[in-house]
């Protein structure tokens, strides 16, 4: 048998918590490794623990999501971070993205969908609601204030910076593959270049450095 998602579980409000292992116990392809009630408490929790995937709240007392994100995610073979909020039209979910994490979801979110969260972020793939996290992305990048530098794109080939405009908007390897008349092989390669080519974590981190890059209506 393939081993669990070990998953650490970090939010200031125990009876959701609770809610969430019991959730996440119940498959058993998901084990829960770690509890914290505080943004600091997931981070020692994570270096102790060593997760695939951390679920965070965005709101901890004692340090932020967005601080435990950045935190988390510079470890030695770092855990994926999905951030948890109640709160759609949250600006502070794009800083948490840009700290590091691979998804984004509402509390809300049905449970199952939580699962296959956990285990998309667990493989390494984006979670990025077009509803949702792609829409905070935008009208953050797109406001007036504060001022922000474009990423340059100076070591990106023209192949490589269409196949990253497409994920920019939303595409999926298989609508890439489609639209460029590529092969599966060709389209992660260009994905893993682009990886290394702009420092991304993962999809996530492209879509951010695509919008950063003026792709999104390119």
């Amino acid at each position: 048998m393939a081993e669990p998602i070990r998953v650490l579980l970090a939010d200031d409000e125990p009876m959701y918590l609770g809610a969430i292992r019991l959730l996440v116990d119940a498959d058993p392809g998901v084990e829960v490794v770690a509890e914290a009630g505080t943004g600091r408490e997931a981070c020692e929790l994570a270096a102790r623990h060593r997760p695939h995937v951390a679920v965070l709240d965005v709101r901890m007392p004692d340090l932020d999501g967005i601080d435990a994100t950045r935190r988390i995610t510079a470890l030695p073979d770092a855990p994926k971070v999905l951030v948890l909020t109640t709160f759609d039209l949250d600006g502070v979910v794009y800083e948490t993205l840009r700290a590091g994490a691979s998804g984004f979801l509402l509390k809300d979110v049905p449970p199952h969908r939580l699962l296959d969260a956990i285990r998309t972020v667990a493989a390494g793939e984006a979670l990025l609601a077009p509803t949702v996290t792609r829409r905070l992305i935008a009208d953050f990048l797109r406001s007036p204030a504060p001022p922000r530098a474009r990423r340059p794109l100076d070591r990106v080939t023209p192949r490589e910076r269409e196949v990253l405009r497409l994920i920019t908007r939303g595409l999926s390897n298989t609508e890439i593959e489609q639209a460029l008349h590529l092969s599966r092989h060709t389209v992660k390669t260009h994905i893993g270049h682009l990886m290394a080519k702009l420092a991304a974590r993962d999809r996530a981190q492209l879509v951010i450095a695509g919008y950063e890059a003026g792709l999104a209506d390119a």
